[in-house]
């Protein structure tokens, strides 16, 4: 199968994920089979793919909804959704035992040597191709939410994927103007989760040692390196700056910062209130979310990620 012979892709499964992903490639001209296992959730998946569409149009980038929708086909039989699909991306929930029933019914109907693409956020694809047929196909494909607007694509392979198989799904991707990156090899969290967490240990730290508040956390991160890191990276940075400057505080202030394993009081407390964060039943976390216009943040997660969306929109 050539990358400009697929016309069509799959996804097993169209929640927050899925439906942004759903929306996209209808974006990008290609028909989407989008496999739900109830009604239920096939009347959620429609709603989940109406909110990226929504985006789309609200900003310009879509003129007609119809248009999107002409090419997104939502189905409850798997036979619809995955015969002939070359490639499908899974985004169920983080169970091995549900990602191992899932493979068993996308193998069921799927060409031999199709792929199939895991959102696995954490479970290994040598895991998820445990008790496939076809474990060569297998391969992890980790994307950022909002996926309809995050350009950044993980891709991992298992130990029985075979070679090429990640390399064709990365081109793939870039022919629909994502970002993929291959990994070496698999580790916990990949590479963007890392690095988020990373910096969400300190940053815990910090307002935990009483050195400043979450806001002053938030507002440095708004204000001074974040955004540098959107035009130019932290490897270039640092680079740039030269590293025999770069060792000097490396040396000054590793040995300082926060190196626990596990969650810390800061967040373990707030769970055993009840304070879960936004979505809780008190609306509250470390920041109090009474009263806050959801539609508003929403805008302003996406906002930062509408500068990369300067493709063309598809013709047929």
């Amino acid at each position: 199968m050539r990358i400009e012979d697929i016309n069509k892709v799959a996804m097993f499964g169209a929640g927050t994920i899925g439906g942004g992903f759903t929306a996209y490639f209808s974006m990008k001209g290609l028909h989407v089979n989008v496999y739900e296992n109830s009604e239920e959730s096939k009347a959620y998946a429609i709603s989940k793919i109406q909110e990226p569409i929504d985006t789309y149009i609200a900003h310009g980038i879509a003129s007609s909804a119809e248009d999107l929708w002409s090419r997104i086909h939502i189905t409850t039989d798997p036979a619809e959704a995955f015969t002939d699909v070359w490639f499908v991306q899974e985004n169920g929930p983080e169970s091995l035992e549900r990602k191992n029933e899932m493979v068993a019914v996308m193998e069921k109907y799927m060409p031999p040597d199709g792929i199939i693409a895991s959102s696995s956020s954490g479970t290994p694809a040598t895991l998820i191709a445990g008790e496939a047929k076809h474990p060569e196909r297998i391969l992890v494909g980790h994307p950022f939410n909002p996926a309809h607007m995050v350009p950044f694509f993980e891709l991992c392979g298992g130990s029985a994927t075979a070679p090429g198989v990640l390399d064709f799904a990365k081109e793939l991707l870039e022919s629909l103007d994502r970002k993929p990156v291959i990994l070496k090899k698999p580790t916990p969290g990949f590479i963007g989760n890392r690095l988020q967490f990373a910096l969400w240990r300190e940053a815990l730290n910090l307002v935990e040692s009483g050195i400043c508040d979450p806001r002053d956390v938030d507002t440095c991160l708004n204000y001074s390196f974040c955004p540098r890191y959107t035009s130019i990276g932290m490897y270039e940075h640092f680079d740039n700056g030269g590293l025999n400057l770069n060792i000097m505080t490396c040396n000054t202030v590793f040995p300082t910062l926060s190196n626990i394993d596990a969650a810390p009081a800061a967040i373990t407390d707030r769970i055993a209130r009840g304070d879960l964060g936004a979505r809780a039943d008190s609306k509250k976390g470390f920041y109090d979310w009474n009263g806050v216009d959801m539609k508003a943040y929403q805008e302003r997660v996406a906002a930062p990620y509408w500068r990369f969306i300067d493709w063309d929109l598809p013709k047929e």
